[in-house]
């Protein structure tokens, strides 16, 4: 919308998870998806380069501060400790502060690793990762009441594997989730009223969709409906004369075969398995299994759920060392382990100064990294073909030591895993489809050019584009660039440099001990957890 001489005060991100470019692009172009059509027409738009990997708890942290991983401190869903035990990151893993912390008053719903919900100057609605409804979700707490009352049965995410051969029911649920999210928006919205600076929500529905139906005529059906979603924002935010940024954390695309990472190191001689002649292989060998052993206690009132709220996390894990189950860390032998890969494709070196039970020597890791990460990229399937690319850790993450010292991922149609096999290659079972690196962006407001193309936008490009466009400084520490193709060169956010500000690193001591195992059920039954 060029000719325009000041600035927006205020702007709206509508995140669309996992929406990839080459879909948006065909389908506005086509005329199935008018909104979007517009937002291309009357704004800047073009691919938005995801993180490595292209994962929603990196991604969506990255989009809201600014920052790469090393810096925002959120690695994937669970955070591995030095004793090979593991617990899900939250947002009191936030190590730097995010826009609904910079700016006020803010609303944010639905965006995940927001749970817990920490106060604001504004409200806020947790997402991905919130364990349930029975927990304090709101920001303020009396926001809950109001959203049971207007949204009966309210949920967080869905019970993914209760869907997996029952695809048109899936669709009917996934539309159901999508109405009731929009409703949120609207209670949300209804509580801005018009003093407000952010507004930050988040549309899930695509991603979980598109892992189980890759099918062109039934993900039209969906983005229709997100469109209509669009042009409701596309009317809100006109009405209050804000900068409308569009965005996705990643995008998608079809998978034809799972690559199990952990397997191609231990046939490597990286990785090796724990001994099945100890307890674990005795209790295997009698069909005791950690399902048969919850399910006992459920028989008798107790509850995996008060096991683990009442014992010690070290307890429950070395616990669950002993019983056969499907975590993948604990079928590893760390006595005798180079190498081995954690969560969605972080791959850490076994060295002695991290890992309590290390094998390698702090001075060798850079030899033993550059020989796993060439053994990795050899890894070929029947064809001949590649089935992984590898990035060094130092390089993706060079300003915390602590990161992964390898990040690995599926190339073209190939899934990487993480989960121990037997196979290097398996089948995709009710998995359709999986992510891609380039997602969406897509901007309109006051300042914002008319029929603009983005070119080489990144996620962490986003949060100080906002704020520059909106006139507040931007993190002096931030990763990301102003993106001013985005900006009408008449326009105040061309014709003024960037402004920027300190701000300090976020610091918790508060610890989460809620029980994550249905948010684990839910990233397992989407195929994001082993």
């Amino acid at each position: 919308m060029s000719g325009y001489q000041t600035s927006s005060e205020r702007a709206f991100v509508l995140g669309l998870d996992g929406v990839p470019w080459r879909l948006i692009e065909r389908w506005s172009s086509e005329g199935e998806l008018p909104a979007f059509a517009r937002l291309r027409e009357e704004g800047a738009a073009g691919p938005l380069d995801s993180t490595r990997p292209p994962t929603t708890p990196l991604a969506w942290p990255s989009i809201a501060t600014g920052v790469w991983p090393d810096k925002h401190g959120i690695y994937g869903f669970q955070n591995l400790s030095s004793e090979y035990s593991h617990e899900m990151y939250t947002s009191q893993d936030f190590a730097q502060p995010a826009l609904w912390d910079q700016l006020g008053p803010a609303h944010v719903g639905n965006v995940p690793m927001t749970y817990p919900a920490h106060e604001i100057d504004g409200t806020m609605v947790t997402g991905m990762i919130t364990p349930s409804t029975d927990r304090e979700y709101t920001q303020p707490p009396d926001l809950r009441d109001e959203i049971d009352s207007r949204i009966p049965n309210y949920e967080i995410s869905l019970d993914y594997p209760e869907y997996a051969d029952r695809l048109d029911d899936f669709q009917v649920a996934v539309d159901d989730m999508l109405a009731k999210r929009r409703t949120l928006m609207r209670i949300q919205m209804d509580r801005a009223g018009a003093d407000w600076q952010l507004f930050f929500f988040v549309f899930t529905a695509p991603d979980r969709f598109q892992h189980l139906v890759w099918d062109m005529d039934k993900l039209l059906a969906h983005y229709k409906q997100l469109d209509d979603i669009l042009a409701e924002v596309i009317e809100y935010t006109d009405d209050h004369d804000a900068d409308l940024y569009v965005v996705s954390d990643h995008g998608f695309g079809p998978i034809d075969a799972l690559v199990y990472v952990n397997r191609i190191l231990e046939r490597e001689g990286y990785l090796v398995r724990r001994d099945d002649d100890g307890t674990r292989g005795a209790l295997a060998s009698l069909g005791i299994s950690r399902d048969a052993i919850t399910g006992a206690l459920n028989r008798v009132g107790i509850t995996e759920e008060a096991l683990v709220q009442s014992l010690p996390r070290r307890l429950v894990d070395s616990v669950a060392e002993q019983i056969p189950g499907d975590h993948a860390l604990y079928d590893v032998d760390f006595d005798q382990t180079v190498a081995f890969v954690h969560d969605t494709g972080n791959c850490y070196i076994n060295d002695t100064d991290r890992f309590d039970r290390g094998v390698v020597s702090p001075s060798e890791v850079p030899t033993v990294k550059a020989e796993i990460k060439d053994a990795l990229e050899s890894a070929t399937g029947a064809n001949g073909e590649t089935l992984l690319e590898v990035f060094d850790g130092d390089d993706l993450f060079p300003t915390d030591d602590g990161s992964p010292d390898l990040v690995v991922g599926g190339r073209g149609s190939f899934e990487s895993r993480s989960a121990v096999s037997d196979q290097v290659l398996g089948d995709t079972g009710t998995y359709d489809a999986s992510h891609r690196s380039e997602g969406i962006v897509l901007c309109r407001g006051p300042s914002i050019e008319s029929d603009a193309t983005l070119h080489g936008a990144r996620v962490v490009d986003v949060a100080p584009t906002l704020l520059h466009g909106i006139g507040e400084p931007v993190p002096e520490n931030t990763d990301g660039r102003v993106l001013f193709d985005a900006f009408a060169k008449d326009a105040q956010p061309a014709e003024t440099k960037v402004e920027w500000t300190t701000v300090s690193q976020t610091e918790s001591d508060a610890e989460v001990d809620d029980d994550f195992d249905d948010v684990e059920d839910r990233l397992k039954g989407l195929g994001y957890m082993e």
